[in-house]
């Protein structure tokens, strides 16, 4: 990376990086994750995480390591219903496979990170008795034993550890007033605690890549899905593969109890959660509960930076007529904008001219990262619809680039003694912008 491209990240980045600060959370993690050789560079970026304010639980799972002192004792796993069956064999297992794991966790998060790009940071990591669990108990004839579910969720001391600015461990063990031992499936405890302490973010780091899931056909341009598309993914039980729908559960449950954003990230991309939580559209799938992550809305003074950052590429070209900052902001009632996560992604503007039943459709922006995915079509139906309403009946548009578009879009070529004789008194006809015209 030279010189003009790190400024460029780091740009790029701080937006997000003032964002996280102060926010709270949940990154859950299978046994696989901790097992890998590149495990302690997952732990460098939660520190890097931890360091820029971020307020952090996580909850680790230990499906493997389970597995593996079930075959030391010659036993086989035993699952029905998705759930492991655990019974007094299994969790002396489960036992002893999560305390070694545990400590070696908060051994990695305990260290110095010396050897990384995070040397001389030192994580403090808290954990406690912060599940209460109760039985699964008899589903369809099979008796779980001793796999469980959350009861509640120690809220008070777990925020009380992030307000020390300790890094709260969680394992996939619950306790119940009579102390009994329950083995927890991860994604489950995570849900429940992210839903519980009114997380900002649930991050779930799976073994496969969300991007490649099929259900990620159909997440657009950058791997976003409201919860309203995930139900009906979810529902549509043929476009989601058995594996991706534990994930999609526990991301839909976390946002029907109020967390707003849910993120899938691939164990095997590297730097997942700072690509994920540091740039726009990150490297895996999120699901949102906020229905104003990506919309369409009038613009007010305080997008006039955004619009001006959108169009200026556009005028410095010359497929717009040059806008100060003082003309936009005198301007820019008469504009929409597409705003994705904060950032102004594409813009219109609707001049209207009422004794000529006629409008202006100008000022037609989208951001490059975000061109041919039918945004603009989505402007000017919006433009359109406002029009009706406003008694308009022609919309016209000057352009001396893009005549196409607008033809494809219902418009015909006009002349210069068809627009409203406001417009003809400053046509410019150096610039000779071809007259398109479309009746509504």
């Amino acid at each position: 990376m030279n010189t003009a491209e790190f400024v460029a990240a780091l740009r790029a980045a701080a937006p997000y990086a003032h964002a996280h600060n102060g926010r709270t959370f949940v990154i859950a993690f299978g046994g696989e994750s901790a097992a890998r050789a590149d495990f302690d560079n997952f732990v460098a970026d939660v520190a890097l995480l931890h360091s820029l304010g971020a307020k952090l639980v996580l909850v680790h799972g230990a499906r493997p390591q389970i597995d593996a002192a079930l075959a030391a004792k010659g036993l086989q796993p035993q699952y029905a219903d998705g759930l492991r069956v655990t019974d007094r064999a299994a969790l002396d297992c489960v036992k002893a496979a999560i305390g070694p794991l545990r400590m070696d966790i908060e051994a990695r998060l305990s260290t110095s990170l010396a050897s990384t790009a995070m040397g001389g940071a030192r994580l403090k990591v808290a954990g406690g008795n912060w599940i209460v669990a109760k039985p699964v108990g008899v589903r369809d004839g099979v008796d779980h034993q001793h796999t469980g579910e959350v009861r509640r969720v120690d809220v008070d001391t777990i925020g009380e550890v992030l307000t020390q600015g300790r890094i709260a461990l969680i394992s996939p063990i619950g306790y119940s007033p009579t102390g009994e031992i329950f083995n927890l499936r991860a994604e489950a405890v995570a849900t429940a605690v992210a839903t519980a302490i009114g997380a900002d973010k649930l991050i779930f780091v799976v073994n496969s890549d969300p991007d490649r899931w099929k259900l990620a056909d159909d997440t657009g341009d950058a791997g976003q899905l409201s919860l309203a598309e995930g139900e009906r993914l979810l529902n549509g039980a043929s476009s989601v593969d058995p594996q991706d729908r534990p994930y999609l559960e526990a991301a839909l449950a976390a946002g029907r109890g109020g967390v707003a954003r849910i993120h899938l990230v691939g164990v095997e991309t590297e730097g997942m959660l700072l690509r994920e939580l540091f740039t726009r559209d990150g490297v895996g799938l999120m699901l949102y509960a906020d229905e104003n992550y990506e919309a369409v809305r009038e613009a007010s003074i305080d997008d006039v930076g955004g619009v001006l950052a959108l169009i200026k590429p556009l005028e410095d070209s010359g497929i717009l007529v040059p806008r100060s900052r003082e003309q936009l902001e005198l301007e820019i009632s008469f504009f929409d904008v597409m705003v994705r996560d904060g950032l102004v992604i594409a813009a219109c503007a609707l001049f209207p001219f009422p004794q000529n039943e006629m409008a202006e459709f100008s000022c037609v922006a989208v951001h490059p990262d975000y061109q041919r995915s039918g945004r603009a079509s989505a402007l000017l139906a919006r433009a359109e619809e406002t029009a009706r309403k406003l008694g308009i009946r022609k919309l016209f548009a000057l352009t001396t680039h893009t005549p196409h578009w607008f033809i494809e879009h219902g418009f015909v070529q006009g002349t210069i003694e068809q627009l409203p004789m406001q417009k003809q008194r400053i046509y410019n006809y150096r610039r000779n912008s071809l007259v398109l015209i479309k009746a509504l």
